[in-house]
């Protein structure tokens, strides 16, 4: 029974604190003392209160749009709805922050943040990379932008992270067509892929699926399309081999080129002969 009693008054005793705080809150939104909301809301911020401290900025950025304080009130509601997760909205904010308020202090931080907003809604390189796109691009617009800033290097990290991801999905959709025997499909998007990631270090696997796609579609091609696509075989050996002379597929890659060089000569025969029997 005592600490059930105990165990009351500690929960009463929270639930009047609780309400005592929230009627503060209330009070003070409903007060109109835009001064005091000013005041109250930098101080939730502090505390770290960001729904609170964004619902008192909302009443009172109106209030003080052309004075001085509105840049500080607009970068902090910015920093809300970053720090409540609210990623697309605080990209937005913090933009519209740099734009508003061009020769703010705070440009270079809202710039950063605008890029990394989006960074932070960069999704796994299975799902649709928008906001990758997106923020590849900012960041890349504040390197130019702020060329000796501290955070140059954590951009250009960001970059090179997002970029690899760009990288995983151009090669996860070439190998799906690849498995779904859809072999022009593939070497379409692994050329893309190698004209866009230069520097993948997926290259030579993704070379090596060019040649040996280009050889099972010319298998199983109808007899007037297979010489140009065994020749287009050979050409494909030709450019693996001179980059990857000892690479792990070599051999298969031989067996490849061998059994293509026969069917050249095969194909060849079989015209001579349809030639010969038409004459």
């Amino acid at each position: 029974m005592k600490i059930k009693l105990i165990l009351s008054i500690f929960l009463a005793s929270g639930f009047l604190l609780l309400t005592s705080c929230k009627s503060e809150y209330e009070k003070i939104r409903a007060s109109g003392d835009i001064e005091e909301i000013y005041k109250k809301a930098f101080e939730l911020f502090d505390a770290k209160e960001y729904a609170q401290a964004q619902g008192l900025f909302e009443l009172i950025i109106n209030n003080y749009r052309g004075k001085e304080e509105a840049e500080k009130i607009y970068f902090h509601y910015s920093y809300t709805h970053y720090h409540l997760n609210r990623f697309v909205l605080s990209s937005y904010y913090f933009k519209n922050f740099s734009t508003t308020f061009p020769n703010s202090t705070f440009r270079e931080e809202a710039d950063y943040m605008t890029a990394y907003s989006n960074f932070r809604l960069s999704p796994s390189y299975r799902l649709d990379q928008t906001y990758s796109a997106k923020a590849i691009e900012q960041f890349q617009i504040f390197v130019n932008t702020y060329p000796t800033s501290e955070r140059v290097s954590k951009c250009n990290d960001l970059i090179d992270e997002m970029r690899r991801k760009l990288e995983q999905k151009a090669f996860a959709e070439g190998e799906l067509y690849y498995n779904l025997k859809q072999y022009q499909a593939a070497t379409q998007s692994f050329e893309n892929l190698l004209k866009d990631f230069p520097e993948t270090p997926d290259a030579e696997r993704v070379r090596f699926l060019v040649l040996k796609g280009n050889f099972l579609l010319a298998q199983n091609s109808v007899f007037q399309k297979q010489e140009e696509r065994y020749k287009s075989t050979k050409d494909y050996y030709e450019k693996f081999i001179n980059k990857f002379p000892k690479s792990e597929y070599r051999g298969e890659a031989d067996s490849i080129f061998n059994t293509t060089t026969k069917k050249l000569k095969q194909l060849e025969n079989d015209r001579y002969q349809i030639k010969s029997a038409r004459s």
